[in-house]
């Protein structure tokens, strides 16, 4: 006998439609003030900006993607893509990253002194336009926004920084500030990519999901009344937010059917508490062989 749970979240695309169309505006503008103020450090972040463009496009456009029924091609639907949408942006902001380093080396041992005026207007638009697409979406409740948020919120503490950077150098002559906040920026991003994309294998090889807590479920079950034990316990995610989980439980005997619907729907009520989107249950007798999984 199966168990199956259908949650769906229903995304903001609205929320992240806006985010993507102020961040792919503003990414043109820094590229250009970037090349205008002489600042590796305000090109790190338009390169940044341009790759977080590029996700929030891939999360719109695969938000909407995933959401497609599932078919015969694809019994579990297609709420994966999110999963290769990351990946794809997760390498497009490694080598985007790898050229702004690439930038910022030669200058910390020739620096070269930009337009600090310039890069303070800048910072402050970016700290403006940033912080507008982070606040549209500080308030949603989707895994999806919160990722976005995130990402969002990196985005401003980079600019805060190029704007403390810009003041200091535009009282001091210190133009090596300029190519070493490019530097650390660019670091904090790889980090950042490097934790996505462990987060995007974890998915991929379907390990269990980081918000699973399996000694809790394995509790929880041992806990319903009218089961013995249970055994092929597996749990995985489809995209980090939608949750997947197979068992099979050991029962007496003589369970009759309404005594296995009552433990097939507690079992249930248990599960979605713990964050389990979809059950599957197979029931097994005390004196059945099974072969395992």
């Amino acid at each position: 006998m199966n168990s199956h749970s259908h949650h769906h979240h229903d995304h903001s695309e609205g929320n992240i439609k806006a985010a993507f169309f102020l961040n792919l505006l503003f990414s043109v503008i820094e590229i250009i003030g970037g090349i205008l103020t002489n600042s590796v450090a305000i090109i790190s972040d338009a390169i940044h900006d341009l790759g977080d463009s590029f996700t929030l496009g891939i999360s719109w456009y695969f938000a909407k993607a995933s959401k497609k029924k599932r078919d015969n091609k694809f019994s579990y639907g297609y709420k994966r893509l999110t999963v290769i949408g990351a990946l794809v942006s997760s390498i497009i902001l490694v080598i985007g990253s790898v050229f702004v380093v690439s930038e910022a080396i030669p200058r910390l041992l020739n620096p070269v002194y930009p337009n600090t005026g310039g890069m303070m207007i800048l910072a402050v638009a970016g700290l403006f336009v940033n912080g507008l697409a982070a606040y549209r979406l500080s308030k949603g409740h989707s895994i999806n926004e919160k990722a976005v948020f995130t990402h969002l919120l990196e985005d401003v503490l980079g600019w805060a920084a190029t704007l403390i950077g810009a003041i200091v150098m535009h009282f001091f002559d210190l133009p090596i500030i300029d190519p070493i906040l490019s530097v650390l920026i660019s670091v904090f991003i790889l980090y950042n990519i490097y934790r996505n994309l462990r987060e995007s294998f974890q998915i991929i090889l379907q390990g269990t999901p980081s918000n699973v807590d399996m000694k809790k479920i394995h509790s929880e079950l041992l806990g319903i009344p009218g089961v013995k034990s249970f055994h092929d316990c597996h749990s995985w995610t489809m995209d980090g937010s939608y949750n997947i989980l197979s068992v099979h439980l050991v029962v007496e005997n003589d369970q009759s059917l309404k005594q296995l619907e009552i433990i097939k729907a507690e079992t249930k009520e248990k599960l979605e508490k713990l964050g389990i989107n979809h059950t599957t249950i197979e029931f097994e007798t005390e004196d059945e062989v099974c072969e395992p999984c």
